[in-house]
């Protein structure tokens, strides 16, 4: 079977409770938490309202790219149990192929529990569960070079193995949004898998993390670190085609070695959940590409118009356009 796009990473189940007992704290000093959300220790919290919902990079990913008409399939790896029964049926409810998709025995379905503040901002706590075991067998490894593109979400546990795999196939375009495993290796450890990639997505505070990982840049100073055009040069040199960096309010910035990019947010109808909205704008941004022919600006321009639209819903799945039919 050969897919348009094939996203490969998380497919968690996700709880989302809202709370406004929260203090947002200023802690710019601190390059890499330069904010904190603090709650009264020992204290009963109050909980407004709680949503079910679901999520995981590789599977938000799959039901974007399926929502605009993309032949669309998820490799992940899920607990035999009833989350993992459910997140299959999610999958299939919005067209994603679930072929791919393997049932771990022993180890349970992923699950978060997201927090979310007045404002829709948001921090997430994880359990990774089954998704620390995903395998790449010899016939996945054919179905993937099969793909015009493979989207590379977050992966965890022991993920070099899979990584390997996936960056020696010689057909499908690579789009990759690492998780904290990958950049936290620093970049001399991935550096080879960057020169395969064709988009390299990730947030500020990630880039500016895997930029220290380099000893040229250890010495540089928070102003340096802050600014978005320095860690797109940096990142550009070690190796990918384009490189896309999100910066929640102030925009989204690319740079493909000739030419810097940026995408001003744009204005939502409310402000609900800003829950998976760097799973919902990455991937957009690759649509965007394949749809436009390659055009940056045009791609760019998706991923804010797809990603205004999310965050007027709960959940990291829900409220997307299809974006054929955006003008």
């Amino acid at each position: 079977m050969k897919y348009q796009i094939i996203t490969v990473g998380g497919a968690t189940r996700d709880i989302t409770f809202l709370t406004d007992e929260g203090i947002l704290i200023d802690n710019h000093r601190d390059v890499l938490r330069q904010k904190l959300l603090a709650f009264e220790y020992g204290a009963k919290i109050k909980i407004d309202r709680f949503h079910n919902l679901f999520g995981g990079g590789a599977a938000n990913a799959a039901v974007n790219f399926a929502v605009s008409g993309f032949k669309t399939a998820c490799l992940a790896r899920v607990g035999k149990d009833e989350g993992g029964r459910a997140i299959v049926a999610n999958l299939r409810q919005h067209g994603v192929a679930t072929s791919l998709l393997s049932a771990d025995k022993k180890l349970e379905t992923g699950m978060s529990f997201i927090l979310v503040a007045p404002g829709g901002e948001r921090i997430i706590f994880t359990s990774r569960a089954a998704n620390n075991d995903l395998r790449i067998r010899r016939q996945e490894e054919k179905i993937l070079n099969q793909a015009d593109w493979l989207y590379l979400a977050s992966l965890s546990g022991d993920w070099l193995p899979a990584a390997k795999k996936i960056f020696s196939l010689s057909h499908p375009k690579i789009a990759w949004n690492p998780g904290a495993s990958q950049y936290q290796a620093g970049l001399k450890k991935i550096a080879s898998f960057l020169k395969r990639t064709a988009v390299f997505c990730l947030n500020k505070d990630e880039a500016i993390e895997l930029v220290l990982s380099d000893s040229r840049y250890r010495g540089q100073s928070p102003a340096f670190l802050n600014s978005v055009k320095n860690l797109l040069v940096a990142l550009k040199a070690a190796g990918p085609e384009i490189v896309l960096i999100t910066g929640g309010q102030d925009g989204a910035d690319v740079y493909d070695g000739h030419t810097f990019y940026h995408q001003a947010v744009l204005p939502e109808k409310k402000r609900v959940d800003i829950t998976g909205v760097g799973d919902v704008f990455n991937s957009s941004f690759v649509a965007g590409l394949e749809l436009s022919g390659g055009d940056i600006r045009r791609a760019l321009y998706l991923g804010a118009k797809n990603t205004a639209a999310k965050i007027a819903n709960f959940g990291a799945q829900n409220g997307l356009l299809d974006l054929r039919k955006v003008k």
